[in-house]
């Protein structure tokens, strides 16, 4: 599969998409494993979810840029590099927002966002590769619209 070069509101569909899948997911397993509230946990997912977003626009433009440049293609090693790429990004963004929010410390911060990472890891992959190959069905499938008209 090629790079291509996305417009703002098709990356913003796309940070959009991957944050709320992913928020309808975690945000009760996170309160029922933390033993809070699903109002705290959903304030704390909503305020990791608004960073996550601005980094996986700016993440997905800057390594996209990198493809470009070295002409490489979305293997299962890219894929893998891309997904680690923007889940250690967040690492560095959001242990000190969680500490805060959950008034913990660092380290007990930084476990929580290990257990984020167990789980957006994964969904981070998989996550892009679905949505990589459902915008190749749709914009194939809008090409031949164009065309039979």
């Amino acid at each position: 599969m090629q790079t291509t070069n996305k417009k703002l509101g098709e990356r913003v569909l796309h940070a959009v998409l991957y944050e709320a899948c992913a928020m309808a997911l975690l945000v009760p397993l996170a309160a029922l494993v933390m033993q809070k509230d699903m109002l705290h946990m959903g304030a704390l997912a909503l305020m990791m979810s608004t960073a996550a977003m601005l980094w996986n626009m700016v993440f997905n433009s800057l390594f996209e840029r990198v493809e470009r440049r070295f002409q490489w293609r979305r293997t299962a090693g890219v894929r893998c590099l891309h997904a680690l790429g923007f889940e250690g990004g967040l690492v560095v963004l959001l242990v000190p927002l969680a500490a805060w929010w959950l008034n913990s410390s660092y380290w007990q911060a930084f476990l929580l966002d290990l257990g984020f990472f167990v789980f957006f890891l994964p969904y981070t992959y998989v996550f892009n590769w679905l949505y990589d190959h459902l915008r190749e069905r749709f914009v194939a499938r809008r090409s031949l619209s164009a065309a039979v008209e």
